[in-house]
């Protein structure tokens, strides 16, 4: 059975992976487009577009809940003055995942672009 299967845990504990969750969407964010393994880029999507429905209405509360997450400025003005204001119309599927066909040196690992559409 797959109780309690719902988060991708991508090899790490709660809080190590809410950070690197939590850098790879400050950097998509502000860059557009990274390129990360397969795991991050699919369990990034989840996150990412959370935070762009979040920040397509712009309030108080929506910029609190989205900089509690991000604890970027920069990141947080870019997320809702140019990225959110881009999908007002759109109704989800934000993001793109690529699969580059290549693999990580080190390890083997399957490699991914993300990007914003």
């Amino acid at each position: 059975m797959r109780h309690g299967d719902k988060v991708k845990k991508i090899g790490r504990y709660k809080e190590h992976r809410k950070s690197v969750l939590r850098n790879l969407s400050i950097a998509l964010i502000k860059n557009e487009r990274i390129v990360t393994t397969v795991s991050r880029a699919k369990a990034l999507r989840r996150v990412i577009e959370k935070l762009i429905t979040r920040a397509k209405v712009d309030n108080l509360h929506n910029r609190r809940l989205a900089y509690d997450f991000l604890r970027d400025k920069k990141a947080l003005v870019k997320l809702f003055s140019n990225v959110a204001v881009r999908y007002n119309n759109r109704p989800g599927g934000y993001t793109r995942v690529v699969k580059l066909g290549k693999f990580r040196k080190g390890d083997n690992t399957e490699l991914a672009v993300i990007e914003l559409v």
